[in-house]
């Protein structure tokens, strides 16, 4: 920088000093701007606690009106005459000679009723007066609105407990509703309490209709009444001897509750013309299982008509229904345990939802009902119902009907899914007392499927000896069908290669099906195995060996990370069970193939056969580790049972026999003759069709 652009620069700073010391304002001046500050910040503050305008305040129309409605609906106290009614955010009182008093409250803290009356709020904000203000009056308008029942809008949230010793019911003021139902005896797969009513997150009630309005139970808060041990009456006092209750009663040894619904001259408050009670249940479906793939599946709404026919809404995905038919009772279904409402008339219309929770950890479905009920405000017990919280467990649920419907058959066991009818008849009349019986006298309930396993062999023997014969004689017959097969080779002896054979079948006594007809006999039992472990709730929590829960996968190897298509097919995890079940069945498959005439003839089917056994893995990997186990030990005894047959079974007297058979006279039977005749007719028209075909060509 150059001299003279030094001295500019300084000249110019002197200049601007100059010009800011000349402008500077005076003492006068400073303090006039400081007061008119003070005096702009003294008008806000003065606008922010002013009274509030005469147009905000309670006229004395609105006085007159407030100490009218208090004076209707709320509680006299008869010994010092006052009247107090509590509504939402609001208490007002009534005194005898008339003064309106209580509180309401706001964002900003309780407020005075007489403040509020006076215009008075002292150092308040114009928005908490305000609030106060709007609370008072939407309090006296609730009160107008709900009329009788405008006394129970408020109150103490508590619980009344009913317990025996299986299951602990709590029943809560709000509502008056079951908000608890603990099974003693069972824990969730995360050692937490299965509970079937949970607080907060299920719920039911009624919708009582008065003249001109709709009301429902759970915006109040009911007054238990005549409390036990066993039983609890929640009321609602609704003035001039109104009475509408709710009385549940526990007995002992029992997973039943009680629940009727009590009134008193409730003429007054409903008129006779309404003659239906609306009833409203909702459940968020808690995951109770370890596997809960299986869970799924398995967890639906039930409902039963007033003819017996027990329906569910679809369990794999979200469902809805609509029915106008009597229902007896509704089930809230899980895998293993029910939430039932069974009413002691009938439900006389009903709307059904379902949804699956998929993507939730804790919760798997929600349940929704929408039902009605006869009703009659002169009828001091208008509805009654009894609840059922327990497992699914056979014996307990058909013990049940007597206690719950003495006369009627509920079909309760239908909750329990043990297959079409036939497979349920073999799991009723064999499987499950078979069971029940071994579980009264051991207590492992892997040595008791063991048992049960053995039992069902027995009584499948002569039809697996029946099979493992005819393939004897098929393996013997093996290279003489082997001499017509060559003799009469290509699709133009088709028809006289099918007759030798018949023949030769016909002379030595065997059949091909012969072997077929055990093996169907055997299949609707394992078809009934397979409906009948995965909703045994005694194997539930039960352990075996490394299973620690018969009723879930026994898991050796378990993985977090969601591997495309393996995990929603195969799941996330090995069992063990399965994995055994497998290799044990790749062993029997080739053991049957040995078994089988021509042996090792179809190479080309080798690989399907074998196919089978891993699809089996994949298919019940997710399944309860008790079936895999089951199907486990029955292969392993045929495998066992194919050995002693080799061993005792000689061939050579089979071939033996079947000769000695054939040079015996024999009558054909009516469906060989009928066999034999079709296929003279068909060759003769293969003939003629060659014939015609000859003629064409010339």
């Amino acid at each position: 920088m150059d001299k003279n652009t030094l001295t500019g620069v300084l000249l110019m700073g002197a200049v601007i000093l100059g010009f800011m010391w000349l402008n500077k304002p005076s003492e006068e001046e400073i303090a006039r701007q400081r007061q008119q500050a003070e005096q702009l910040a003294r008008q806000a503050e003065s606008q922010a606690t002013a009274p509030v305008l005469a147009l905000d305040s309670i006229s004395a129309s609105e006085k007159s009106r407030i100490a009218s409605t208090i004076k209707q609906f709320g509680v006299l106290d008869s010994l010092t005459g006052t009247c107090t009614l509590s509504v939402a955010d609001a208490t007002l009182t009534l005194s005898d000679g008339g003064a309106i008093a209580g509180y309401v409250s706001t964002p900003g803290g309780e407020v005075a009723v007489k403040d509020i009356l006076l215009s008075d709020f002292g150092g308040m904000s114009r928005d908490n007066a305000a609030a106060a203000v709007a609370t008072l009056r939407n309090a006296v308008a609730s009160a107008e609105r709900y009329k009788e029942f405008a006394r129970h809008l408020s109150g103490t949230e508590r619980t009344v407990r009913l317990e025996n010793n299986l299951l602990s019911v709590d029943v809560n003021t709000r509502g008056g509703v079951i908000s608890a139902a603990v099974l003693k005896e069972y824990d969730r797969y995360d050692s937490t309490a299965v509970d079937l009513m949970a607080n907060g997150v299920d719920s039911y009630s009624f919708t009582l209709t008065t003249a001109n309005q709709r009301f429902n139970t759970s915006e109040f808060f009911f007054t238990p009444v005549e409390v036990s041990d066993t039983s609890v009456t929640m009321q609602l006092a609704l003035g001039g001897g109104a009475t509408w209750a709710i009385r549940y009663t526990l007995p002992a040894d029992s997973y039943v509750v009680g629940m009727e619904i009590l009134q008193n001259n409730m003429q007054s408050v409903i008129p006779p013309s309404v003659a239906d009670m609306e009833f409203a249940w909702h459940q968020k479906m808690a995951r109770n299982e370890a596997g809960r793939m299986f869970e799924e599946r398995n967890s639906a709404l039930y409902y039963m008509f007033a003819n017996g026919d027990v329906e569910n809404l679809s369990e794999g995905s979200s469902d809805h229904k609509e029915v106008s038919e009597r229902v007896k009772w509704i089930g809230y279904k899980n895998q293993f345990f029910t939430a039932l409402l069974i009413a002691d008339d009938y439900f006389t219309t009903a709307e059904f939802d379902s949804e699956v929770l998929e993507n939730n950890p804790a919760y798997i479905k929600e349940l929704d009902t929408r039902a009605s009920v006869e009703y009659s405000s002169a009828n001091p017990v208008p509805a009654s119902f009894k609840f059922f919280f327990g497992p699914n467990s056979y014996p307990l649920l058909s013990d049940l009907q007597s206690e719950l419907a003495p006369g009627q058959n509920l079909h309760l066991t239908n909750l329990i899914p043990l297959g079409w009818a036939l497979f349920r008849w073999i799991n009723t009349l064999i499987v499950i007392p078979v069971f029940d019986f071994l579980g009264q006298f051991i207590g492992n309930y892997g040595i008791i499927i063991l048992l049960l396993t053995i039992f069902i062999k027995i009584i499948l023997f002569p039809f697996t000896y029946k099979s493992y014969m005819s393939q004897a004689r098929m393996r013997v017959l093996a290279p003489e069908i082997k001499e017509i097969n060559d003799k009469y080779p290509g699709n133009e002896n088709a028809m006289k290669r099918q007759q030798e054979t018949m023949a030769l079948y016909s002379r030595a006594g065997a059949s091909p099906f012969s072997g077929c007809l055990p093996m169907l006999l055997q299949l609707p039992i394992l078809v009934a195995m397979f409906n009948f472990f995965p909703s045994a709730i005694e194997l539930r929590g039960e352990p075996f060996l490394w299973a620690k829960d018969l009723s879930a996968p026994d898991a050796i190897v378990s993985w977090s990370a969601h591997i495309p298509f393996i995990s929603s097919t195969f799941g996330n995890h090995i069992s063990l069970f399965c994995l055994l079940m497998t290799v044990v069945n790749i062993i029997y498959t080739r053991i049957n193939m040995q078994n089988q005439p021509g042996g090792n003839s179809m190479p080309g089917m080798k690989w399907m056969m074998y196919l089978m056994p891993v699809m089996f893995l994949v298919f019940f990997n997710n399944y309860a580790a008790g079936l895999s186990y089951y199907y486990f030990l029955s292969l392993l005894i045929t495998i066992v049972q194919t050995y002693i047959f080799r061993k005792v079974v000689d061939e050579d007297k089979v071939r033996a026999a079947m000769k000695e058979n054939a040079n015996k006279p024999r009558k054909k039977s009516g469906f060989m003759a009928r066999l034999e005749e079709a296929q003279r007719k068909q060759q003769a028209l293969l003939r003629e069709q060659e014939k015609q075909r000859s003629k064409k060509r010339k």
